[in-house]
């Protein structure tokens, strides 16, 4: 006897394998069967969302994390980039992470006595000609307190249909119901007032959102398993993917890191950050023959100046860790050439010309460094080396504290501290 997989079941199977045609045209045939099927209803939308979906908050393309080269001199490593996707944004939006980012599914149900199915109004209704969902029978006050649907209609209004003003609507009403408590709802408020141009209501939709959502920051082990929970849920998602490789790299284990990136690009990724990462992947994994030819495609698939300046950069450390100080030299002149605020190629040029003999060169540049990044120790650091060196003892501690307050676990700037106390306790 034949067992047949329930259709709902197997559309579902497809949208979770990112096949989202043909999940969307099991769909539609449960839908002719049954127009008032909500679960069918529900998964076709968010099939149809997924085919165009761009994430309008993702404006984080370099990273975060940082890894120690040297514990003294050169103590900036690679800009590490999240490697996002090929698909095409409006304006300068062009590379965006194309992956599914809502939560509230319609979990088939089967067994061997069928499906339970729940049952819809007439306003679910489409026209075989027509639009899929008619949005101008929509009863918005209705739908937004249904929590199993309104997100999934937001986003399929928002998206697919590109009607703000109806998402808009949708978003007020829902949070209106929510007693102005979800998070989720004020971020797509405010997405919706910047398509509009409000910027200063999409500002505080956003604060708002920040001050009802609870964010433990620079908790990495805890994001990393958040991650693999994504994963398990679509083991496609780009972002998570490309997270919990960025964070094998910066925890030594370039290897593991290396399977992650090369998933993505089995999975059609193919853009500067990726092959960027991949080069410094392959080079700390010590396989050099992927190196360069990886950075040579990430170079010639720069999208604009501040990625070039990046490539460039990592491509200097890669010398630097040859021991080809001089072509170090030209790849972080270069990175300049196209980036004029790269903070951190200002402070490995430094080190450079303190090598060199080249103390006022060295030190413009870590001047230079301080302003264009106070947030980063290296700099201070640096400096207050450079400044102990030829006797300016109080440049020297001042720089020291500032370094302290930036990254107060840094043992080599506590040692020079305490060494300068000492030598100010004795005059």
């Amino acid at each position: 006897m034949e067992v047949t997989m329930d259709p709902l079941f197997l559309a579902w199977s497809y949208f979770r394998r990112r096949k989202l045609q043909q999940c969307s045209d099991i769909c539609t045939k449960i839908l002719q069967d049954n127009s008032y099927d909500q679960a069918a209803w529900s998964l076709k939308t968010r099939a149809l969302t997924e085919m165009v979906y761009i994430d309008e908050v993702e404006v984080d393309q370099e990273g975060i994390a940082e890894m120690m080269l040297d514990e003294s001199s050169i103590a900036q490593v690679a800009r590490f980039v999240r490697p996002s996707t090929q698909s095409g944004r409006p304006g300068t939006m062009e590379q965006a992470i194309k992956t599914p980012r809502t939560a509230s599914t319609a979990r088939p149900v089967t067994s061997a006595s069928g499906r339970f199915i729940r049952l819809g109004t007439a306003s679910m209704l489409t026209n075989p000609e027509g639009p899929f969902i008619n949005l101008s029978r929509l009863n918005m006050a209705k739908y937004s307190q249904k929590p199993n649907l309104s997100r999934t209609l937001f986003e399929y209004i928002f998206h697919h249909e590109n009607d703000v003003n109806n998402a808009l609507d949708l978003a007020a009403q829902a949070t209106e119901h929510a007693q102005f408590k979800d998070w989720w709802w004020k971020v797509q408020l405010g997405k919706c007032y910047y398509r509009l141009g409000l910027y200063r209501e999409s500002e505080k939709q956003f604060r708002s959102a920040l001050n009802h959502q609870e964010v433990e920051m620079n908790n990495i082990p805890s994001a990393t398993e958040y991650y693999k929970d994504v994963l398990k849920q679509d083991n496609t998602h780009v972002e998570a993917i490309a997270s919990i490789g960025s964070n094998h790299f910066y925890t030594d284990q370039p290897e593991i890191a290396l399977r992650f990136y090369r998933r993505l690009l089995q999975m059609g990724v193919y853009n500067c950050q990726l092959y960027n990462n991949l080069g410094l992947c392959c080079f700390y994994a010590q396989q050099y023959d992927m190196t360069l030819s990886s950075f040579e495609r990430a170079l010639a698939l720069v999208a604009n100046d501040e990625e070039q300046a990046d490539v460039w950069y990592n491509v200097g450390h890669v010398a630097v860790g040859i021991a080809d100080l001089t072509l170090a030299y030209q790849c972080f002149k270069l990175a300049l050439a196209f980036n004029n605020d790269h903070a951190e190629a200002y402070n490995n040029l430094a080190v450079l010309e303190l090598r060199k003999g080249r103390i006022e060169q060295s030190k413009a540049f870590l001047q230079t460094a301080e302003s264009l990044a106070p947030h980063m120790y290296e700099p201070h650091y640096n400096l207050s080396i450079l400044s102990e060196k030829i006797g300016d003892l109080q440049s020297s501690y001042t720089a020291a504290l500032k370094s302290e307050d930036s990254f107060p676990e840094h043992v080599d700037t506590q040692q020079l501290l305490k060494q300068l106390r000492e030598h100010f306790s004795l005059l």
